[in-house]
């Protein structure tokens, strides 16, 4: 068996099935000999004593005095916190987020100050429930700040934001007015992804959509070459805009922690491991595992990967100012994260997981099965794609017709009533996106219920623009239905060995094949093939 990188494992004849996600399933397939698997890394050791490494960070600011020096009694503090969306499913207590937050409440508590409120910074991300915020602050910070004095950022409040200037490329900066007329503004990130984190907390989380239409557009995405690497986004440029013009107004100091990929605790730790190194009873383990699957219902499928919470660990944490603090957490990210391959696939295989971060507590639903197709999953590299440009992508998910009627109501009549009408994401955007900002019931739905903001679904197909400008086909491997993957723009197979045959008919003779095995989450650090020299013909 040959190995690009420890990581990246050439399937031969003698090599075990891989077993992949299918939304809440999982299946077993042989690959075709020649097949690149894609692993992530092993875990990271967590830092030893991470409420000490918060202390430190605290006292030891990058490019700001420590906290306590910026602190008085009498002064207005918030503290700005990233939602559930992040990390994947949610970790075990005690969040990074309850170490961070504890450690500046004793700081504020030391110095008299307070006037203090905690915001969840949801965007238009769905409300959290009181046991969720409880589960990331901690029992004791919950019991003295809820609900009057923590609670989640609402950008649909009458009165809620305030303006603070246009950046020089026209983007519209207003903010929650509490933040905005605080003294000071702590923002607490947990960076899961090099595309989390930095400006675009501040930029993001705690705005609305005057702000976030200037970046969350088609246009923009469209000129964004990857996600994951800041400075070949142009999403990334515009929130740094954002972000600095807010600063310029706003005394903001950061806080950044990020974590391993310890996804799995025991026994389902086996599930980040290639095949071929399990012994022979997790290997049957395993197995056994896809069997019982099989046979149960969804909701005790999802259940039993989503209310187990991750046992991950803290690997870095920093503070101050954003610039420092933010490359800074880019570098753990990626050490934990990237796994170095040589060349593009023609065909890129990719497991659709039954998470994604916009589905706590939901079904994935067939908009969020396209954003984890061609918008995550495709944008999950730093260099260049996974698959050639025109290439085909071939994913594993049932594609059901289902929607949650608590969090995604507004995703249903985009599915149902738009993308039959186009799935242009400019015509789209152009002809649907405002009405659908102001409609009452599901602003009202975001605002007092459990819904994500009606634009949302619009955000999600935007996200996936890039992907499918630069993909061919996607093809389905399990879908319950044809109906769902025709509005998608996706054609489907009963079996891999189809969607393989399929994919060959569009693809060069003997095309390479690459298996993208998620979960849990990696980054592929791809370099491109060369490009053939150039003919030259000398003068006679």
């Amino acid at each position: 068996m040959s190995l690009d990188h420890p990581c990246v494992v050439t399937i031969d004849h003698s090599s075990r099935p891989r077993v992949l996600f299918s939304g809440t399933r999982l299946v077993e397939v042989d690959l075709p000999v020649g097949t690149r698997v894609m692993y992530p890394k092993p875990p990271l050791e967590g830092l030893p004593d991470p409420r000490a490494a918060v202390r430190y960070a605290l006292n030891h600011p990058m490019g700001m005095e420590p906290l306590y020096a910026m602190l008085k009694p009498g002064m207005k503090v918030t503290i700005a916190i990233d939602d559930l969306s992040m990390p994947l499913p949610p970790m075990r207590r005690p969040d990074t987020r309850q170490m961070v937050i504890e450690a500046v409440l004793k700081h504020l508590d030391d110095y008299a100050v307070e006037d203090i409120h905690l915001i969840i910074a949801t965007a238009f991300h769905r409300p959290m429930t009181s046991d969720e915020i409880r589960h990331i602050v901690g029992d004791k910070v919950h019991r003295r700040f809820w609900p009057d004095r923590l609670y989640n950022h609402d950008a649909e409040k009458p009165g809620g934001l305030k303006y603070l200037g246009t950046t020089e490329d026209g983007i519209e900066v207003e903010i929650n007015r509490r933040a905005a007329e605080s003294d000071l503004v702590i923002y607490v990130n947990l960076t899961f992804v090099t595309m989390n984190g930095g400006y675009k907390s501040l930029g993001t989380g705690l705005v609305g959509y005057r702000t976030l239409r200037g970046h969350h557009n088609p246009s923009t995405i469209r000129k964004t070459e990857s996600y994951m690497e800041p400075e070949r986004s142009h999403l990334a440029h515009k929130m740094v805009k954002v972000g600095k013009l807010i600063e310029e107004q706003v005394n903001v100091f950061h806080i950044e922690t990020t974590v391993n990929n310890r996804m799995f605790g025991k026994p389902l730790d086996i599930l980040a491991r290639n095949e071929d190194d399990l012994s022979d009873a997790e290997w049957s383990g395993l197995q056994g595992l896809v069997r019982t699957l099989k046979w149960l219902p969804q909701n005790a499928r999802q259940a039993i990967f989503e209310r187990v919470p991750a046992p991950y660990e803290m690997i870095a944490v920093a503070a101050g100012a954003c610039e420092p603090v933010h490359n800074y957490i880019l570098e753990a990210c990626e050490k934990q994260l990237l796994v170095p391959i040589e060349g593009q696939a023609d065909i890129g295989i990719f497991p659709i997981p039954y998470i994604s971060p916009y589905n706590v507590g939901a079904f994935l639903n067939p908009i969020l099965v396209s954003v984890m197709t061609e918008g995550y999953l495709h944008n999950l590299h730093k260099g260049s794609p996974i698959v050639k440009k025109g290439g085909t992508m071939i994913i594993f998910h049932p594609c059901t017709d289902k929607f949650d009627q608590d969090q995604h109501q507004a995703y249903a009549e985009f599915f149902h009533k738009l993308l039959p009408q186009t799935r242009d994401a400019m015509e789209l955007h152009k002809r649907f996106e405002r009405d659908f900002a102001k409609h009452p019931g599901y602003v009202q739905q975001y605002r007092t219920g459990k819904a994500y903001h009606p634009v949302h679904p619009f955000y999600m197909w935007y996200w996936g623009e890039n992907g499918r400008a630069h993909r061919g086909r996607v093809i389905v491997v399990g879908a319950d239905n044809e109906y769902v993957p025709g509005i998608l723009g996706y054609e489907t197979a009963k079996s891999l060995d189809e969607a393989l045959r399929m994919a060959r008919e569009s693809a060069p003779e003997d095309p390479s094949i690459t298996c993208f095995r998620i979960c849990p989450v990696l980054m592929a650090d791809v370099q491109a093939d060369p490009a053939p020299p150039a003919l030259t013909v000398e003068a006679e």
